[in-house]
């Protein structure tokens, strides 16, 4: 299970809550601006004591690459590095550390060969979200309209239906869903946490944080 947070995260009491009564550890990828937003002080807490990965999601949550073409860088090396050394000094000054925190989800989960050679070229390695499920698409609100906007309701049942038809259903699947999401989102999607943690478990699935599934 992966959260993704930079100006929302009004979940993080409810997602924490969650996986304490279930003994469940999560992986947080978070800007700098989560970081250093004073606000979000109580729930990091939480998250390092019960034992969460923390993890970077770049300092200002900037987008990479064109959306329309992907090879488009939109940074420069420079920008990238100041930005995301600046994420790290924002986790160093809540008391994670860069080795403790080496896989990195870019923003957006967006990206192409190049930032992941930079990435790697500063130590990191880079991570996404396993493709085959729409859980990411929770940010969306039905001010996008009919072909954007998915219910929390449709993103559960199509996650039903994925796990059940693929031969080897979410074995080892990272999960991303958002910590918090625009207020036009009328139905967030992690109020069926609890739900899904309980049908997950009833199918034999145990939950890990990245480090540890993907070492």
């Amino acid at each position: 299970m992966v959260f993704t947070a930079d100006e929302f995260g009004e979940g993080a009491e409810f997602i924490l809550t969650a996986f304490e009564n279930y003994g469940v550890n999560g992986s947080f990828f978070l800007t700098g601006r989560y970081y250093g937003d004073q606000a979000n002080s109580v729930w990091l807490e939480w998250m390092k004591r019960d034992g969460h990965y923390l993890g970077a999601h770049s300092d200002q949550h900037l987008l990479y690459n064109d959306w329309t073409n992907r090879d488009s860088l939109l940074v420069t090396i420079e920008e990238f590095n100041a930005d995301l050394d600046m994420n790290y000094q924002k986790m160093a000054e809540i008391g994670v550390s860069k080795q403790e925190a080496l896989y990195f989800m870019p923003p957006y989960e967006w990206y192409n060969s190049i930032i992941r050679e930079w990435t790697e070229n500063k130590g990191l390695k880079l991570i996404n979200f396993t493709p085959g499920l729409r859980t990411a698409a929770d940010y969306t609100y039905p001010e996008m309209g009919q072909n954007r906007y998915l219910t929390s309701e449709w993103i559960y049942n199509q996650l039903i239906d994925y796990e059940r038809s693929n031969v080897s259903g979410l074995n080892g699947f990272m999960i991303l869903i958002h910590l918090g999401t625009d207020q036009r989102r009328p139905d967030k999607f992690y109020m069926l946490l609890p739900e899904l943690i309980e049908y997950l478990r009833e199918r034999g699935y145990t939950f890990k944080r990245v480090d540890d599934l993907l070492q």
